[in-house]
C-alpha cells in the first residue's frame, strides 16, 4: 500500500471555502465533497485534525469596523464557526467517520471543551477531531488557531484549502489575470511582501514552531494529493 507523506495534518477551512459558490452559508455539496476526501485519506492511517473558519455566517471584523465592540463581534465569529464544525461532522459520520468536534469556548450539550490530551487520544485512535470556536479569545484569527492548534498536537504541516485560488500569488489572481504565482515561499517572505496568505501572528507562530504550511485550492481530489505527496498549491517554510 501506498504511504502518505504525513501522519498527522491539520486542515484549515477557510467559511468561504465551506460556502462554495454562493458565497454564503453553507453549501451541503461542498461539504460532502470535503467529508468523501477525508474519508479517503484517513484509509491511509493519517490522523487528521481540522480547524474551521466562520466568515460564511459572520465576519468579526467587518462587524467592528462598522462600530460593533470588537470582542463581541469575535465571540460571534467563534459561534459561527461551530456551526461549521458540527455541519462538517454531520457530513463526515454520514460517511461512516468517527469525528469529534472540540471547541475553545464550553458548550457541552453540542460538543467536547477542547482539551489536548483527549484530542491526542482521539486522533490516535483514528478519529477526526474538529477543533471550533478560535482560539476562544477575541481579536485571534482562526489562521492563528491553527496555527496554535498545530504545535499543542505536533502536526507536521497545516494544509491551508482555498476556496477561489490555488496557490499564493503576489497580488489577487481573481482581479489581476498575471498575478505571479509562488511555488514556495518561507515565512519572512510572507510577512515582509504582506502576501495575505495568514496574518502576522499566525504566520510568526508557523515560523517559530518550524511548522510547514501547504496552500492549494479545494478541488475534489487536492487534500489527497497534498497529503500523498504530490507537489500542488505554494509550499511555505520557516527558513
Amino acid at each position: 500500500m501506498v504511504k502518505a507523506a504525513y501522519k498527522r495534518v491539520i486542515l484549515k477551512l477557510s467559511g468561504e471555502a465551506m460556502a462554495g459558490e454562493q458565497g454564503f452559508g453553507i453549501d451541503q455539496e461542498v461539504i460532502e465533497s470535503i467529508a468523501l476526501q477525508i474519508k479517503e485519506v484517513i484509509e491511509y492511517k493519517v490522523q487528521v485534525a481540522i480547524v474551521v473558519g466562520g466568515g460564511n455566517i459572520w465576519r468579526g471584523t467587518q462587524a467592528s469596523k462598522k462600530g460593533m465592540d470588537r470582542a463581541t463581534a469575535d465571540y460571534m465569529g467563534m459561534l459561527a464557526t461551530v456551526i461549521n464544525a458540527l455541519a462538517l461532522q454531520d457530513a463526515l459520520e454520514r460517511h461512516d467517520v468517527d469525528t469529534r468536534v472540540q471547541t475553545a469556548l464550553e458548550m457541552q450539550q453540542v460538543a467536547e471543551p477542547y482539551i489536548r490530551r483527549r484530542a491526542l487520544r482521539h486522533l490516535e485512535k483514528g478519529r477526526v477531531v474538529i477543533f471550533a470556536g478560535g482560539t476562544g479569545n477575541p481579536y485571534f484569527s482562526t489562521d492563528t488557531t491553527a496555527a496554535l492548534r498545530a504545535a499543542e498536537i505536533e502536526a507536521e504541516v497545516i494544509l491551508l484549502a482555498k476556496g477561489k485560488v490555488d496557490a499564493v500569488y503576489d497580488t489577487d489572481p481573481l482581479q489581476n489575470p498575471n498575478a505571479k504565482r509562488y511555488t514556495e515561499l518561507s515565512y519572512i517572505e510572507v510577512i515582509n511582501q504582506g502576501l495575505g496568505v495568514m496574518d502576522s501572528t499566525a504566520a510568526s507562530l508557523c515560523m517559530d514552531n518550524k511548522i510547514k504550511l501547504i496552500v492549494f485550492g479545494l478541488n475534489f481530489g487536492n487534500i489527497k494529493k497534498v497529503i500523498m505527496g504530490e507537489k500542488i498549491g505554494t509550499v511555505i517554510r520557516g527558513e
